[in-house]
């Protein structure tokens, strides 16, 4: 069965690279996308994906507000939240509302490796300085 992944990020060509990126590993698909925060509460309800990789900053709703929707009514979905300005304030921010991951922007490189383990039930923040 392949793990379905819901992408929620308001640049269609961040959306575009991701989704190339992880329909590249054997059992990954996207099964959804949304450009923003409302949007994917919306999108995980009806598609009920296994992980949502979810941007910070976006119209309507943020990464954070999203998944603090999402998280009232799916507990346990993991969710790997993406921005281009990690610091330890705003990764501190996420596990406080139950985000298990999250990375950086301008680290895609280590984007798989983030995915692997919160699929795994670890938590995963590249050590910021």
């Amino acid at each position: 069965m392949a793990i379905r992944i819901l992408v929620v990020d308001d640049s269609m060509i961040f959306r575009d690279g991701l989704r190339l990126l992880i329909e590249s590993r054997v059992n990954w698909e996207v099964c959804g996308e949304a450009v923003d925060g409302l949007e994917g509460v919306q999108k995980n309800r009806l598609l009920k994906p296994h992980l949502i990789i979810m941007d910070l900053s976006m119209s309507r709703m943020s990464g954070i507000e999203a998944a603090v929707e999402i998280l009232k009514e799916f507990p346990k979905v993991p969710i790997l939240l993406l921005t281009p300005y990690l610091t330890r304030q705003l990764a501190e921010e996420a596990r406080n509302v139950g985000i298990r991951a999250t990375l950086s922007k301008t680290a895609p490189h280590q984007l798989v490796d983030g995915i692997d383990a919160t699929l795994h039930g670890e938590e995963f923040t590249i050590p910021m300085t």
